[in-house]
């Protein structure tokens, strides 16, 4: 664990050390007078569901869940972002193969690196935490997702995100966006 969390650790900080890089070109890039501002920050709102492999009843294997992103851009290719979503329903899971809890609205919230490689597309991956009042589980997120745009700002997209818990299930999400920046 103590290893996992320092490579997640130095891969983030090798990512902002690659933002601080001073390139030549920019210093004659020249701005243009009416040209438009770059939003750093864009905020979306999703709605997914969430595939459970391990839930103990036979009812439910896809769990409805919303979400909230917030996300700073340094540029148009690197960003950082608070990622939440909240489960829309109880169910039960096998945890520590040893004995199954239920889990009541789980919110799980996590801090990602953000990686814009081509056009729309996105990848994302960071830790995080699921929060529950039977039991809390540290996480770690890796992600897809595609923007869309349209409009002034505006962006649709579609996602999939994978979550291994620690000591856990892990899930799959697949979901839509609604975005906006400024």
């Amino acid at each position: 664990m103590k290893q996992f969390v320092l490579t997640l650790f130095g891969m983030v900080s090798l990512c902002v050390a690659a933002l601080g890089q001073h390139h030549p070109l920019e210093d004659q890039l020249i701005e243009a007078p009416h040209s438009d501002h770059f939003p750093h920050w864009r905020a979306a709102v999703l709605i997914g569901h969430t595939y459970v492999p391990a839930i103990a009843s036979e009812k439910h294997f896809f769990i409805p869940s919303w979400g909230l992103d917030v996300e700073f851009w340094f540029n148009e290719s690197f960003a950082i972002g608070i990622h939440n979503d909240i489960e829309l329903q109880s169910f039960m899971i096998e945890h520590q193969n040893e004995m199954d809890i239920e889990r009541e609205y789980p919110l799980v919230l996590t801090l990602d690196a953000i990686f814009k490689p081509w056009k729309g597309l996105v990848l994302q991956v960071g830790p995080g935490y699921e929060f529950e009042k039977t039991e809390n589980f540290f996480l770690v997120r890796a992600g897809v997702e595609y923007e869309i745009e349209f409009g002034k700002h505006w962006d649709v997209s579609p996602m999939v995100f994978y979550d291994t818990r620690f000591e856990a299930n892990d899930t799959w999400t697949i979901g839509l966006g609604l975005g906006k920046r400024f």
